[in-house]
């Protein structure tokens, strides 16, 4: 039982440090849709997507007005496009992008996810069709972000996936190259991929998920970094683990907040409640910030010594804290490090003290992996690849989510700036010092799943 009283309570202390409901995200089920014929198929999901997700604005809205926090996103993330679309071709899914991408503006849904692929031990001739389709898909919607699972600690690493991923990621870039090559920041690629993740783009509705679902993601960066100043302000010689603990209790009240908006949401809409997600996901907004937590912990420079064992700690101490509040904590439940998206950690990358090489060993620790990645457009699809390829092994052995999003933007080098806009933010270009891999890229195949993938 949720206790109102103190939630109220916690509002109204939380309220002027940017804590939000980042997505209200509704999961609908589209495999009734499937069709041999794609315009019947393309139909049947517009139909359903409008009907289900049209009242989900409006319900935000009163909530937001209701409790006095605000609502960022409303989202919808639907069946795995390739599997609803199985035996269907390039073109027939440019049509129900298409179709996916009208029926979120109709409903009045902001984004909408589920363009995915689940690859990570073969790809059927729709997944590879998928794929394929990325450059034109991307440049030509608004609200589709699409995912793709290439790897996993079951099925290990699809290398051929990921081989013909580095060059799609090549063409969207290029594709919109006028925006920086923003098409891939609608691109996620994963190791071990949740089923009920709010965030994209990321999101997709897991065939375990009901019919019609709401997963909701709270984020509050400002909250948990003001509750540590607050704490070394007040506590003489504080140590690291009492700052794990107001942490620890900064996540536990911001999680029943979550719940309690998320359970409304879904009784208004009627769906089932799925799981409240309590990520540390960043805006490019000053005090909005994974990086100032980090310099409230004590880290000078961000990416320098310490600032991995700082991550695992605020981690650690996230889902502590969520898991105490709520049986319903799910999805990736942490802190996320996407560099443009966050104003501190793009700084520490164009001041030098935040490396790839740095960032790729915080993923080891993070929620997610390597996030909003900017690096030069000269940089060459098996380089981009192989990054692919160490981030997803990283998730892959610890039998973690990890994941990679990535921009090569055309026509600019390390030192450059990439202007993406809204929540996805700017970033310096970020140097890839080594690009030697490309014949341990070539041999393609699967990297086969680890030992600790027989746990029967």
């Amino acid at each position: 039982m949720i206790a109102t009283v103190d939630i109220m309570s916690t509002i109204k202390m939380i309220q002027n440090e940017k804590l939000d409901v980042r997505a209200v995200n509704m999961g609908i089920d589209l495999f009734d849709c499937s069709d041999r014929d794609i315009n019947t198929a393309c139909r049947l999901a517009r139909e359903k997507i409008v009907r289900l997700a049209s009242p989900l604005p409006g319900i935000c809205d009163q909530i937001s007005r209701k409790y006095g926090i605000p609502v960022v996103n409303r989202r919808v993330a639907v069946s795995p496009a390739a599997d609803v679309l199985s035996g269907h071709g390039i073109e027939e899914l440019y049509k129900f992008a298409e179709a996916l991408n009208g029926a979120a503006a109709e409903a009045g849904i902001d984004i909408i996810g589920g363009y995915s692929a689940m690859v990570q031990k073969g790809m059927t001739n729709t997944d590879k069709a998928l794929i394929e389709s990325l450059p034109y898909v991307l440049s030509h919607t608004e609200r589709l972000c699409s995912s793709v699972n290439a790897a996993s600690t079951k099925a290990g690493i699809n290398v051929d996936a990921l081989i013909l991923l580095g060059h799609k990621l090549k063409e969207i870039a290029q594709a919109t190259k006028d925006h920086d090559g923003f098409g891939c920041c609608k691109l996620s690629i994963f190791s071990n991929m949740p089923e009920d993740n709010p965030f994209m783009s990321g999101a997709y509705k897991g065939i375990g998920e009901p019919e019609t679902v709401i997963n909701i993601g709270v984020s509050g960066p400002g909250v948990v970094k003001r509750a540590i100043e607050r704490a070394v302000e007040n506590t003489e010689n504080i140590d690291l683990a009492a700052i794990a603990e107001e942490i620890k209790y900064t996540a536990y009240r911001v999680t029943k907040v979550g719940e309690m908006l998320g359970r409304e949401a879904a009784k208004e809409i009627g769906a089932e409640f799925g799981i409240v997600d309590l990520s540390l996901a960043p805006t490019p907004a000053v005090g909005d910030s994974v990086g100032e937590i980090f310099e409230a912990m004590g880290i000078s420079h961000i990416g320098g010594p310490g600032n991995t064992a700082a991550l695992a700690l605020l981690n650690d101490a996230v889902k502590k804290g969520g898991t105490f509040a709520s049986g319903s904590v799910g999805g990736l439940s942490g802190a996320f490090i996407p560099v443009a998206e966050d104003s501190a950690l793009a700084r520490a990358a164009e001041a030098g003290w935040l490396t790839l090489e740095k960032l790729e060993a915080m993923t080891s620790v993070c929620s997610v992996g390597l996030d909003m990645i900017v690096v030069p457009g000269y940089t060459g699809a098996e380089t981009l690849t192989a990054i692919c390829m160490d981030e997803l092994a990283i998730g892959m052995i610890n039998r973690k989510t990890t994941s990679v999003r990535i921009i090569p933007v055309p026509g600019k080098q390390a030192g450059d700036t990439a202007y993406f806009g809204g929540l996805f933010g700017e970033s310096p270009v970020m140097d890839i010092k080594n690009n030697t891999s490309n014949v341990f890229v070539s041999h393609g195949g699967r990297i086969p799943a680890p030992l600790t993938s027989l746990n029967n």
